[in-house]
């Protein structure tokens, strides 16, 4: 076995593909220390710097001290802790919605509830650029996939006509988009999705783990700023990114959660996840839905719009539906020369991974800067100006 593997592992090696752990000394707010060097960090999700904070910090220990480390079991074998039951009420209200779920991380909360809701005699559309993890759904669900071109309305519809030609009266037809998506940035047309999925009887999934505390007017994401929310039957999200825990949910009608409790098979033959983390997700929620929560959302934006503004950075920013996001790709395209920009960034002092495939297309190998709302100004004009050396 270590023959074959080790001949993969050249191959990946001689197409500058292969990947290894970074193993950080340390790790506080926007920097880090690496290989005992101290970076500054544009790699992380941590949009509104919350995953340092004290409060969530506090909320973690006590949680850990009267629950446990662990949770024991699965949920419909242990039971539901409050800290579960409180996490699960925080989050339908946040959102707006009768009900959630909690699962261990986004990826089980995207493969769990596709395989839920569709089957063989089922269809799945998606952008061409979801996350990885939604792919995986689709795929372990048995649903006859179709792809539509990334953001393009004309092309879905064209699928969802197919699909209305092909369908039975029991066939599910389940659209599947990002709102701000991971590698580009770039904003989904959600309005035009919501009335084509609505005119062609089909459900919409929409996952908002990198919207969620950064659009719309209480931070819940891209279908509160364009005011479709209740209109989208499947509304996913992460609690590891902007609300500076871990694990992921699915809110929705009561019904969509009941169905998920009995089918969802990542929900049911997993641990629950940790109080701590659990405990630590609730607070973050909480001070994204505060007036704090706001402040933090516009420094973000105000860093953001510093970075882009800046004289010295002047490459193209592709974005599309007027989104302005945390995620600001450098895209250079070929895997070597990714690499390297990465190399004399860090030999600059700042962390920024370089992105290669299959996390992208080939030839589309890029820079992702990430922002927060923890970075100074300071900070940003010197990535600014390191960029400006590539």
């Amino acid at each position: 076995m270590d023959g074959v593997l080790g001949r993969e592992r050249a191959a990946r090696e001689a197409q500058r593909l292969q990947r290894q752990l970074r193993w950080l000394d340390d790790s506080r707010g926007t920097e880090v220390v690496w290989e005992g060097r101290r970076l500054v960090n544009f790699s992380s999700n941590d949009y509104l710097g919350l995953a340092q904070d004290s409060r969530l910090k506090r909320a973690a220990v006590e949680a850990a001290n009267q629950w446990g480390a662990g949770s024991g079991a699965a949920r419909l074998v242990c039971g539901t802790l409050p800290v579960h039951r409180e996490l699960e009420l925080t989050i339908a209200n946040f959102k707006g919605t009768a009900a959630a779920l909690a699962f261990g991380s986004g990826y089980a909360a995207a493969v769990g509830a596709i395989c839920a809701l569709v089957g063989s005699e089922d269809v799945i559309i998606l952008d061409k650029l979801v996350h990885a993890s939604l792919v995986d759904g689709a795929r372990l669900s048995g649903a006859k996939i179709r792809v539509f071109r990334h953001n393009d309305v004309d092309d879905l519809r064209k699928i969802l006509r197919w699909a209305r030609q092909k369908r039975t009266d029991a066939t599910r037809v389940l659209v599947v988009t990002e709102s701000v998506f991971s590698m580009d940035g770039d904003c989904a047309p959600l309005q035009e999705i919501v009335e084509l999925k609505d005119e062609f009887g089909a459900w919409l999934m929409l996952d908002e783990a990198h919207a969620l505390g950064a659009l719309g007017p209480g931070r819940r994401g891209l279908a509160e700023a364009l005011a479709v929310a209740t209109r989208i039957e499947v509304q996913m999200g992460t609690l590891g990114k902007a609300v500076g825990s871990t694990g992921g949910f699915i809110a929705g009608s009561a019904a969509l959660i009941d169905h998920l409790v009995n089918s969802a098979r990542s929900f049911i033959f997993s641990t629950a996840p940790g109080p701590a983390a659990v405990a630590a997700a609730r607070t973050g929620l909480e001070v994204i839905a505060s007036d704090e929560g706001e402040k933090l959302r516009a420094k973000l934006l105000n860093n953001v719009n510093a970075l882009t503004a800046d004289q010295k950075f002047t490459m193209p920013i592709p974005r599309q539906n007027g989104c302005c996001a945390a995620i600001i790709p450098i895209i250079l395209g070929d895997e070597q020369r990714a690499l390297a920009a990465a190399e004399k960034l860090k030999a600059g002092g700042f962390l920024v991974p370089a992105i290669r495939y299959p996390t992208v297309a080939r030839g589309k190998a890029r820079l992702r800067i990430t922002l927060s709302a923890g970075h100074t100004l300071e900070q940003i004009q010197t990535l600014a100006s390191a960029l400006a050396t590539i």
